[in-house]
């Protein structure tokens, strides 16, 4: 009876996850409240834990990232790049992506890519270089990112307290595993790239959006040319400002001995991106109350919303029926630990979220006995949102991509973005254990 209970609990728990992911925006997070609701008064479960920490940090970086784009050096950014991708078009494929993944890793977010996606695919198809390869590896790449920057949602996550924080990883684990593990990821995939799909001049698709006139070059580079050109001076200025944020969380990560006793790495990265965000508005010169209006504002937001509802849930859940969850993964997980990536890809295939992801079960793992490492290089695991081509990041690069190489096929699942999603999981969560033996 017990056991029938518990798989109720967990069907339940699904659909609401599911349905909150087909509403999409805040739907994660207010049918994953639901879910909570549900849980305790209907089923008697005590309530999970809030993943109140993880919060605080999203919402802090959110200021700081939403104080750069208003200040334009998000734009600023985009234009460097695009002036970097033009004088090396013929190596787009390997350039583009690590670009995406290096503004990701910056700024926290992959939805930093949709600036860089429509550039990498106007450069690729003036040199004749099937847009394909470096647009669906980019996109890709963009999300690889996030398991690695100081400042995104899912490495704060990872690193509070509540989660490997307490086993004592830090900041700087994070960091020296995961950077250099997306890098050889990505390197390894774009070699991959520059030899799959037919050639955009032989590609059918092409030929026939050439014929009917779809395409128009010229057009395609005043895109670009505007990109490069236009944006404000001062916003180079409110770039400086946000990378010194973002380099003294990375300096209070790798050195915890220069933190006060007492305070954690949580609440420094709430500390400094909430104090950033002054600094960057000065420096932009842009009134502070513009920066709630930007759509990263709005993107990160809703992004708290999802990590409150789901998360909660997902804790209420584990922690009402733990003993029976433990019992029955321990023997699983001992066996073959790498099956508990497995579930983290799974897992953030049904979430959307890296961090959402991370705060469900990373709570389990660590009750396992997991050793903290192991799970450090089981990071990555947790980009598996591109196996359903439906994220916000991977429409825009279908959309981007004028010559329609980049494409969904007949069976939904085998679309551009499973190749290159597929190759830098697994070669970043390789790497990242590589590390791990040595650190």
């Amino acid at each position: 009876m017990a056991t029938a209970l518990i798989f109720i609990e967990l069907a339940i728990v699904l659909a609401l996850i599911f349905i909150g992911a087909r509403v999409g925006g805040i739907g994660l997070g207010v049918f994953g409240m639901l879910g909570v609701f549900i849980l305790v008064y209907l089923f008697g479960l005590q309530p999970g834990k809030a993943p109140i920490d993880v919060m605080m940090i999203i919402l802090a970086v959110i200021v700081a990232s939403a104080a750069l784009q208003a200040a334009g050096g998000l734009d600023w950014l985009v234009g460097q790049a695009a002036k970097f991708l033009r004088k090396h078009p013929d190596h787009i494929t390997y350039y583009g992506p690590l670009c995406t993944w290096l503004f990701c890793l910056v700024a926290g977010t992959a939805h930093t890519s949709y600036s860089l996606l429509p550039i990498i695919s106007e450069i690729a198809q003036a040199n004749k270089i099937r847009p394909e390869r470096p647009v669906a590896l980019a996109t890709v790449a963009a999300s690889l990112g996030i398991t690695g920057s100081p400042v995104s949602a899912a490495t704060a996550a990872i690193i509070s307290k509540d989660l490997l924080g307490g086993q004592g990883i830090e900041l700087g684990t994070i960091i020296l595993t995961c950077v250099p593990a997306g890098f050889i990821a990505i390197l390894v995939a774009a070699f991959v790239a520059n030899h799959w799909g037919k050639e955009l001049e032989d590609d059918p698709e092409y030929q026939r959006r050439v014929r009917e006139g779809l395409i128009d070059p010229e057009e395609d580079k005043r895109k670009v040319e505007s990109a490069e050109y236009s944006s404000d001076p001062r916003a180079k200025h409110s770039v400086w400002a946000f990378l010194f944020g973002v380099a003294l969380v990375v300096l209070f990560g790798f050195f915890p001995n220069l933190r006060p006793d007492g305070v954690s790495m949580s609440e420094t990265i709430e500390m400094i991106m909430m104090s950033d965000a002054i600094l960057i508005v000065l420096a932009g010169k842009v009134p502070l109350k513009n920066v709630p209006k930007g759509s990263i504002f709005a993107a990160g937001i809703n992004a708290v919303i999802a990590i409150f509802g789901i998360a909660w849930m997902g804790s209420t859940f584990y922690v009402g029926n733990a003993e029976a969850i433990n019992s029955a993964l321990a023997g699983m997980v001992a066996s073959a630990p790498f099956l508990f990536a497995v579930a983290l890809f799974l897992m953030s295939i049904m979430l959307f979220s890296q961090a959402a992801t991370v705060t469900t079960l990373y709570p389990v793992g660590i009750a396992l006995g997991m050793n903290p490492m192991l799970l450090v290089a089981m990071f990555p695991a947790v980009n598996g949102y591109f196996f359903l081509p439906n994220y916000p990041t991977e429409v825009a690069a279908l959309g981007f991509d004028r010559t329609g190489t980049t494409h969904v096929g007949k069976y939904v699942i085998n679309h551009s973005f499973q190749l290159p999603g597929w190759i830098t999981t697994v070669v970043a969560i390789a790497v990242a254990y590589a590390i791990t033996l040595v650190l």
